[in-house]
């Protein structure tokens, strides 16, 4: 099984940014977009991991979750990394406000006691609008700069769950399912 944990998004969100961002997509640039219906927010990317380690695994992030309070999570800015000059990931941002950098830290530890390698680079919350085409020409990008300053979108949304997601890959790109939702403690 191919997992990650996640912040799965409300439809409307998703929706909204799909919408802000037509005109890039509309661009002509080399980058598979991804689909608006699986966009969401990569908390931890495990990898290939035996269905027989689900119980262990459901069980870590079911700690790192329990007793923590449901959030807002804002939304706004466009970028690419590692530069817009030389693209390998679009994205729009996401504010990495305490909770969720506090949860993510806590999956990291979590996760790393299970044997998940440790992620080698700092959390920088985001949403993978799109993968530049492997084979795609640096030059093939000038004006990503200007239309990403250009789109406008701020959003928000609740936290109430984690997952623990699997990504299948298939001919028309990569499939997400939940095998297991954390809950949040509601805001009373």
């Amino acid at each position: 099984m191919r997992l990650f944990v996640a912040i799965n998004l409300p439809d409307t969100l998703r929706h909204d940014i799909w919408t802000a961002t037509a005109a890039l997509r509309e661009a002509g640039f080399p980058v598979r977009w991804t689909d608006e219906s699986v966009l969401h927010l990569t908390l931890k990317f495990l990898g290939e991991a035996d269905s027989s380690r689900l119980k262990e695994i459901t069980g870590a992030l079911d700690q790192v979750v329990d007793g923590n309070r449901s959030f807002v999570l804002p939304f706004g800015g466009f970028g690419a990394f590692p530069s817009v000059e030389r693209p390998r990931v679009i994205w729009v941002g996401c504010e990495g406000v305490p909770p969720l950098e506090l949860m993510q830290h806590g999956l990291e530890v979590g996760m790393e006691r299970l044997g998940f390698p440790v992620e080698g680079r700092p959390f920088r919350p985001h949403l993978t609008l799109g993968r530049v085409h492997k084979d795609a020409r640096p030059g093939a990008f000038r004006g990503l700069g200007e239309r990403l300053e250009g789109l406008e979108y701020e959003g928000a949304c609740t936290v109430a769950s984690v997952e623990l997601m699997e990504s299948r890959l298939g001919p028309g790109g990569a499939r997400h399912q939940p095998v297991h939702s954390a809950r949040l403690v509601e805001q009373s």
